[in-house]
């Protein structure tokens, strides 16, 4: 019986050693620390967050926003195209150029990436995205953009 009792005292010994450990400040604000850490990391590393980046496509009215507000819009048709109509103030570099002329596009704005209806536009952000650009993409292309009476030099025929 004696054994039984020298168990259990050592068993209660332990268990005291590790709550008056844990008891101790440094060691609760280490597990503090620890658990933050953590927090953090499955926070910034769910990727895709909506809260610090663009939506991935946005409306025309959004776009026309954006655009009033003073994002940069890539427009990325073909020269042709462009001539025939495009948005004021807005930057051509067609989508077969866009990977090569990517230092023409401003890091530190928002991008607005357009098109003639919105297809090529969302390639063109996807390779914004992939170089690190906060870039989206406008649905409805530039014959929404006419077609709701936004500024455009030209007309599309």
């Amino acid at each position: 019986m004696s054994r039984r009792k020298n168990t259990r005292k050592s068993s209660l010994t332990t268990r005291s050693g590790l709550s008056s450990f844990l008891r101790k400040p440094a060691v609760q604000a280490a597990m503090v620390l620890v658990v933050a850490l953590v927090v953090y990391l499955i926070a910034t590393a769910g990727g895709g967050s909506t809260t610090t980046g663009l939506a991935r496509d946005i409306s025309v009215d959004d776009a026309h926003a954006m655009y009033q507000a003073g994002a940069f819009v890539v427009d990325v048709r073909t020269q042709e195209e462009w001539d025939e109509y495009h948005a004021p103030n807005t930057t051509l570099i067609p989508l077969d150029q866009l990977q090569a002329r990517l230092n023409e596009v401003p890091k530190d704005k928002e991008i607005v990436v357009v098109c003639r209806s919105g297809n090529r536009s969302q390639e063109g952000r996807d390779i914004l995205l992939a170089a690190g650009y906060n870039a989206t993409s406008m649905t409805g292309g530039l014959k929404e953009w006419y077609a709701k009476g936004y500024p455009i030099e030209g007309a599309p025929q």
